[in-house]
């Protein structure tokens, strides 16, 4: 049965990763497409490029310092090749927990974990996504206040508090670490804190990420409207948060709908179809790429050790 459904998750990953990058882009005729990037200025649409590089460099580091919480320590260049795979492919496919980890399985088998490992690297990056999100959103909330009032309707002292108090979820979270030494248990569950210093790392590169996400969203917007990065990264959170209840792929729809509520009366498909490209389809394309690459070389690996074992078990 193994040797059935690990190519299936392989087949099953490409070719719904295929048919999301068609069914995105068959939305847009090619002069759309070449009209939204035309009128981003170059210079913005090389900020935006190098943000999102730089975003999913630093989502390469969930998975470094992962591996290093459970125990399985691997070379930079694996934690990196594994997480751009899955996660490229998992952006866009949405319940990201399960499609960027059922590729992680495949990468991170291969070299030694087993699944309860690869298991609690996904819980591991998980977390750090849910540690970044509420150290920017705790920030935007208490750094652009206003804005949080226009939308929520609630008052400013209970906008900061609420900002306070999701700040002060990392700082519990960064005290555990340092102070827990035993698994906590949540009915049926179990969790093993990582050490302070891995701690540390989650908050930091998580919130990093996230401020490089909405560095990239804010470039393709500032193209067409005068907004501050902090507003950007504001409506970035409340737009991502809703995409992952939603698991919409990609957020698809959910990002731009909540983009074009919060910053009305400007034409903004053009850089959101912009930020969505240099993001999603790009990173989609290259990590479909790879992964079929990937998925070649190992196959043929496994062909010429087994043809040397059986060449062996001859003589």
């Amino acid at each position: 049965m193994r040797k059935i459904w690990k190519p299936l998750i392989a087949v099953a990953a490409i070719g719904l990763a295929a048919f999301l990058l068609y069914r995105t882009l068959s939305r847009y005729s090619m002069d759309e497409l070449l009209a939204a990037v035309a009128a981003i200025p170059v210079a913005r649409l090389a900020a935006a490029g190098a943000f999102a590089a730089a975003s999913y460099l630093c989502l390469s580091g969930f998975d470094y310092l992962a591996l290093r919480y459970v125990g399985k320590p691997l070379p930079y260049y694996k934690a990196a090749w594994a997480s751009f795979t899955s996660l490229s492919l998992g952006h866009n496919i949405g319940l990201a927990f399960l499609s960027s980890g059922a590729v992680r399985y495949r990468f991170y088998t291969r070299w030694g974990l087993n699944a309860a490992d690869v298991a609690k690297v996904i819980l591991f990056c998980g977390i750090t996504v849910g540690l970044g999100l509420m150290v920017l959103g705790g920030a935007a909330l208490i750094l652009r206040s206003d804005l949080a009032i226009e939308i929520t309707g609630l008052s400013k002292g209970l906008v900061i508090g609420l900002g306070a108090v999701i700040l002060l979820l990392p700082a519990a979270y960064l005290a555990l670490a340092a102070f827990v030494k035993k698994p906590l248990k949540i009915r049926n569950w179990s969790l093993e804190m990582p050490p302070l210093r891995l701690a540390v790392g989650q908050v930091v590169v998580g919130s990093v990420n996230f401020a490089f996400v909405a560095a990239c969203l804010h470039q393709a917007l500032a193209a067409v409207t005068d907004v501050a990065y902090i507003g950007v990264a504001s409506v970035y959170v409340i737009a991502n948060t809703t995409a992952l209840i939603s698991h919409v792929p990609g957020g698809l729809g959910v990002i731009e709908s909540v983009v074009m509520y919060l910053l009305p009366g400007k034409d903004l498909i053009g850089p959101l179809l912009v930020f969505r490209f240099v993001y999603f389809l790009i990173p989609l394309c290259i990590g479909l790429v790879v992964f079929l690459v990937t998925e070649l070389f190992y196959k043929r690996k496994g062909d010429v050790s087994t043809g040397i074992s059986q060449a062996q078990a001859r003589a």
